[in-house]
C-alpha cells in the first residue's frame, strides 16, 4: 500500500480498518488488530498506526487498557460511518477481507492467547513472564527468575509450545 495525498485513497484505508475492527465485533488488542489487518491487507505498520489515531481523533474507536493491554473498539459513530462509507472500499477488496477474515483472526486469537517473554534485571539475571489471555482476560500470570539468558529463552521457548500441558499441572500442584 502506498500513503499519497489522494484523499479518497486515505479514506479508503480507514474505512478498511473501520470495517475489519467492527466485523470482529467485540474489544481487541492493538497487537491482535495489527496482525489481523496485516495478515488480510498490505500496510505498512507507520500507516496502521497513523490511521488508528487519526480514527481515534473523529471518535470513531475508543482505546482502553485493560490488563497492561491497549483495547480497541468500535465506536456508534464508526459503525456509523461504516454505513455512510462502505463503497469507497472496491468490492474485490472487500470479498478478500470477507474471505480471510475469519480464518486469520481464529489464528491470531490463538496466538495471543499464550505469551511468554523475558527481561533483563542484570548480566546474570532475567525476569521471565509467562501469561495466558483468554477473551482480553489474564487467567494465569507467572513471573519466575532464570539465572542466565539461555535460561530465560529455554523458559520462553517452552512455555510457547508447551503451555497447554504446563498450566494444568501447575494448577493441579497449586491446588494439592
Amino acid at each position: 500500500m502506498k500513503l499519497n495525498s489522494d484523499d479518497e485513497s486515505l479514506a479508503e484505508s480507514k474505512i478498511l480498518l473501520l470495517y475489519i475492527l467492527n466485523k470482529v465485533g467485540k474489544p481487541i488488542s492493538h497487537n491482535e488488530f495489527l496482525d489481523l489487518v496485516l495478515s488480510i491487507v498490505d500496510m505498512n505498520y507507520f500507516y496502521f498506526q497513523q490511521f488508528l489515531l487519526d480514527l481515534l481523533e473523529d471518535n470513531y474507536i475508543n482505546k482502553y487498557e485493560q490488563e497492561n493491554l491497549e483495547i480497541y473498539e468500535i465506536t456508534e459513530e464508526g459503525k456509523n460511518a461504516i454505513e455512510l462509507t462502505i463503497d469507497i472500499i472496491p468490492g474485490i477488496l472487500k470479498l478478500e477481507v470477507d474471505s480471510k477474515f475469519k480464518q486469520n483472526l481464529e489464528t491470531i486469537k490463538d496466538k495471543f492467547a499464550i505469551s511468554a517473554e523475558y527481561t533483563p534485571i542484570s548480566d546474570k539475571s532475567f525476569s521471565v513472564r509467562c501469561k495466558i489471555i483468554e477473551n482480553n482476560v489474564t487467567i494465569f500470570d507467572l513471573q519466575a527468575h532464570a539465572g542466565s539468558r539461555e535460561q530465560a529463552k529455554k523458559i520462553v521457548e517452552n512455555w510457547n509450545t508447551n503451555a497447554t500441558e504446563i498450566y494444568p499441572k501447575l494448577l493441579e500442584a497449586l491446588i494439592n
